[in-house]
């Protein structure tokens, strides 16, 4: 196989993935969390192997 079918095949996966992701679950703005919280006052969460328990 050439690379060039390689690399349509590996975007067609990529763009299938995508697809599925956001037919399961349509984006929703509002609830989304910001892309940069950089001094917005937002408090990180989530999981964090370095962070000490309070």
């Amino acid at each position: 196989m050439s690379r060039r079918i390689i690399a349509y095949a590996a975007l067609a996966v990529i763009l299938l993935v995508i697809g599925l992701d956001v037919t399961a679950s349509p984006p929703n703005p509002y609830t989304a969390p910001s892309v940069f919280a950089l001094g917005s006052g937002a408090a990180p969460s989530g999981g964090f192997c370095g962070a000490l328990p309070d």
